[in-house]
C-alpha cells in the first residue's frame, strides 16, 4: 500500500498527460486541414506509377503557393460527388487542348512525352477538347482502366486538395511516385 500519496502530484500528473494529448489532438488537426494528408489508393487507375493499396500523403499547402502544372499527381474531390477523392494525373490546364492519337498525347498540337506510362500501352483515340479556363483536365496512367476527364470532365480548381508528395505505405514501395 502507497504511503501517503501527494494527491497534487497526482493531479499534476494527470493534467501534464491531459494537456500534452489536447496539444497533439490541436496539432494533428492543423497538419490534417492545412497541410498534408493520406489517401489510399483504391482502384489501379494510376497503375503503375501508384498501385491498389498504396498509401500516399498529400501536400495541402503546395498549390497555395503555386499552380497546380502538367504531369503532377494531383489528389482531388470528384465533380460528381464531392463526398470522394481521385488522384489523377494532371494533363492539362485551362485554355489548352487536349488530343490522343495514335496512344499518343497532344496539347496544343504539340506531342508531350509521358515517360511515366507503360512502354508499348494503347488507348484509344480522344478529342480534340478545350480545357476551360479555371480548370484542369486529369487522366489516369493506366489509361485503359481508368475513370477521369475523358468520362466526366474538368476538374474546377476549387475541387483540388492537393499534390501527392510520398508514398508511405506498403514498406517496400516508399518514396516519391513520379
Amino acid at each position: 500500500m502507497a504511503q501517503n500519496e501527494d494527491p497534487a502530484k497526482k493531479n499534476s500528473f494527470f493534467m501534464e498527460i491531459l494537456q500534452s494529448l489536447l496539444v497533439a489532438a490541436v496539432l494533428a488537426f492543423i497538419i490534417h486541414t492545412f497541410i498534408m494528408q493520406n489517401f489510399r489508393i483504391p482502384s489501379g487507375s494510376m497503375e503503375p506509377t501508384l498501385q491498389i493499396q498504396d498509401y500516399i500523403f498529400a501536400s495541402k499547402i503546395t498549390y497555395r503557393f503555386n499552380e497546380p502544372k502538367r504531369g503532377d499527381i494531383v489528389v482531388f474531390k470528384y465533380p460528381q460527388d464531392t463526398s470522394r477523392y481521385f488522384v489523377k494525373r494532371l494533363i492539362a490546364v485551362g485554355g489548352e487542348t487536349v488530343t490522343l492519337r495514335g496512344s499518343k498525347l497532344y496539347i496544343d498540337g504539340q506531342l508531350v512525352p509521358e515517360d511515366y506510362l507503360p512502354q508499348g500501352l494503347r488507348f484509344p483515340d480522344y478529342g480534340p477538347v478545350t480545357v476551360p479556363e479555371g480548370s484542369y483536365f486529369m487522366m489516369g496512367d493506366n489509361r485503359n482502366n481508368s475513370s477521369d476527364s475523358r468520362d466526366w470532365g474538368f476538374v474546377s480548381r476549387n475541387l483540388i486538395v492537393g499534390k501527392e508528395i510520398f508514398i508511405y505505405w506498403p514498406p517496400g514501395r516508399i518514396g516519391v511516385a513520379r
